[in-house]
C-alpha cells in the first residue's frame, strides 16, 4: 500500500509540473489600468480631475422658480407671473507656469409666463449663453461679468434696485495683481448698456421723441481698481461710452450730429459685519452717468435726446443704493436692501426728468445646503416731473431655488 501510494503521489506531482510548465508558455493577458477619479482640492470643494489630465473640473447648477404678484395699473395688465429657469455651468482649472488657466462655461435656460412675460398674457422663453470665457493669468476673454463692478457684491434682492449690476457682457480684459489685495483692470466691453435697440421714446405724452442711435465704432473702455481685504472689499470704477446718433428725422435739413462720448463713474464696496452675526455684511454703490445711463440700471432709456439744433444732448443721473444681509440664524437669513435715482433729458425735454426710489425686505429660509425658500416685498415710487404725480408700486414674490 505505502508503495502504491507512493506511486500515485508522484505521478499527481508529475502531472501539476507539466501542466504548471506547460501554462507558463502561455501568453497572459495584462489588465487594462484602472483610471479613477480623484478629488481636486486646490480650487474648492467639488472639483475633480479630469481623468488622464491635470485640469479639474467641477460641474454645477441652479434651479429656480419665482412666483410674483405686481400691483397692476390697470385691467390689462398681468398681475400674477410665473418663472422657471434652469442654469448649467462648468469650471475647468489647470495650473501652468504661466499662471491659472481657467475655462468657464454657463447656459440659462428660463420660461416666463403672466406679469414675468415680455407682454401682458404673453409666454417669454429664452436660452442663453449667459457666461463662456477663458481667463490666462490676467487675461480675461469671452462673456463675463463687467469688470465695471465690485466682484463681491452680492446684493441678494430676488427683485429690482437701480445701480450698476449690469448683466454679462462680451469683453477682452487685463488685471494686474498688485499684491497685499490691490488689483486693477483695464477692460474692453460691447457697448450694449445704453439701450442700442432704442428706437423711440414716449415721455407719456403719446410723443415718441426718436433719437436715431447710428452704428457702434468703438467698443465702451472700463478701468476699475478694487482692494479686497478681510474686511471687505471695495472698487472705484470708470466707463467711457461713444454715443453716436443720424439726424434729426425732424428738422429739414438737419446736419448728423457730431459723435459725443459719455462716460459713467461708481464707488462699490462691501464690509464684513460679523459683531452683528457670522456672515453678516453690508454693501453699497455709487453711480453717476452721463450719456451711459444704462451704468444706473436704466437699460432702454435713451442715452441721449436731439437739442434745439438737432444736436445730441446726453441724458444725465445717478443713483445711490445700500443693503444689509443679517443672519437670523445660521440657516435663516434676512436682506433689507433700497436704492434712490435721478435721471434728467436734457434742456430741450427736461419736463419729463424723472426720479425714483426703491425699498424691500426679504427673508431666506435654507433647511439644508444648497436650498433657498424665500419671500420677498419691494415698493417703488417713481415721479416724473412732467406730472408731479407719484406712481407707487407693490410687488411680492415667493421663491424656491437649489444650486449645486
Amino acid at each position: 500500500m505505502k508503495l502504491v501510494k507512493s506511486l500515485l503521489l508522484g505521478s499527481v506531482a508529475g502531472l501539476a509540473a507539466v501542466a504548471g510548465a506547460q501554462a507558463a508558455d502561455l501568453p497572459v493577458a495584462k489588465a487594462a489600468p484602472v483610471e479613477y477619479v480623484r478629488v481636486c482640492s486646490t480650487y474648492g470643494s467639488g472639483f475633480f480631475y479630469i481623468p488622464g489630465t491635470e485640469t479639474c473640473l467641477r460641474v454645477g447648477g441652479r434651479v429656480r422658480a419665482d412666483y410674483i404678484y405686481v400691483e397692476p395699473d390697470d385691467r390689462t395688465d398681468d398681475a400674477i407671473g410665473f418663472r422657471a429657469r434652469g442654469r448649467i455651468q462648468l469650471d475647468a482649472r489647470t495650473a501652468t507656469a504661466y499662471g491659472l488657466l481657467r475655462t468657464f462655461v454657463r447656459m440659462e435656460l428660463y420660461r416666463d409666463t403672466g406679469a414675468f412675460a415680455d407682454t401682458p398674457g404673453g409666454v417669454t422663453a429664452r436660452s442663453d449663453l449667459d457666461q463662456a470665457f477663458v481667463q490666462f493669468g490676467g487675461l480675461t476673454a469671452g462673456r463675463a461679468q463687467t469688470f465695471f463692478d465690485n466682484p463681491d457684491l452680492d446684493s441678494q434682492v430676488f427683485g429690482t434696485v437701480r445701480w450698476s449690476d449690469q448683466p454679462n457682457v462680451n469683453m477682452l480684459a487685463y488685471t494686474f495683481s498688485f499684491g497685499n489685495g490691490f488689483s486693477a483692470t483695464l477692460s474692453l466691453e460691447e457697448g450694449r448698456y445704453s439701450g442700442r435697440d432704442f428706437l423711440g421714446y414716449d415721455f407719456g405724452d403719446g410723443v415718441v421723441e426718436d433719437f436715431r442711435v447710428a452704428g457702434q465704432r468703438t467698443p465702451d473702455v472700463v478701468a476699475a481698481l478694487t482692494y479686497a481685504g478681510t474686511w471687505g472689499s471695495a472698487t472705484v470704477a470708470g466707463a467711457l461710452h461713444q454715443v453716436r446718433g443720424l439726424a434729426d428725422p425732424t428738422v429739414i435739413g438737419a446736419d448728423t450730429p457730431d459723435t459725443e462720448y459719455g462716460f459713467a463713474v461708481t464707488a462699490q464696496g462691501t464690509f464684513n459685519v460679523p459683531m452683528l452675526a457670522a456672515g453678516d455684511a453690508l454693501w453699497f454703490a455709487a453711480t453717476y452717468a452721463d450719456g451711459a445711463i444704462g451704468y444706473l440700471g436704466f437699460d432702454g432709456d435713451p442715452e441721449a435726446v436731439y437739442d434745439a439744433d438737432g444736436e445730441i444732448d446726453t441724458t444725465k443721473g445717478w443713483s445711490v443704493a445700500a443693503g444689509l444681509r443679517h443672519y437670523w440664524t445660521p440657516e435663516l437669513r434676512q436682506n433689507i436692501f433700497g436704492s434712490y435715482a435721478r435721471v434728467e433729458f436734457g434742456d430741450l425735454f427736461d419736463v419729463n426728468d424723472f426720479t425714483e426710489w426703491r425699498a424691500g425686505t426679504n427673508l431666506i429660509w435654507s433647511p439644508v445646503s444648497g436650498l433657498d425658500l424665500g419671500v420677498e416685498v419691494l415698493y417703488s415710487n417713481f415721479d416724473p416731473r412732467a406730472t408731479g404725480e407719484d406712481e407707487d408700486a407693490w410687488q411680492g414674490r415667493l421663491r424656491v431655488e437649489r444650486n449645486f
